[in-house]
């Protein structure tokens, strides 16, 4: 897969918790900021892939999400740890 496939991928599950109203709002929040991360072109596909990954790890961790988004959000920072600049 190439990095906007990955991307492309990642974008799909986020949204997802986007529009989940059972999700908490910050959840919500952060999902939207590394969605709209992700879609800026004028950043390597790395660099938006690191920034949104970020963002997702410093609201993995918060108790109040259901266990589903938790794993939803692990499954994108998964995707996202696998794109790399093309040298």
């Amino acid at each position: 897969m190439n990095p906007e496939e990955r991307t492309v991928q990642a974008i799909m599950i986020l949204q997802k918790i986007v529009e989940d109203t059972g999700v908490p709002r910050n959840i919500r929040r952060a999902a939207a900021e590394a969605i709209k991360i992700l879609q800026r072109k004028d950043l390597s596909p790395a660099l938006r892939a690191a920034n949104a990954i970020s963002i997702l790890d410093e609201v993995a961790t918060d108790p109040n999400m259901p266990l589903f988004a938790r794993t939803a959000i692990w499954q994108a920072v998964s995707i996202l740890e696998q794109i790399r600049d093309q040298v």
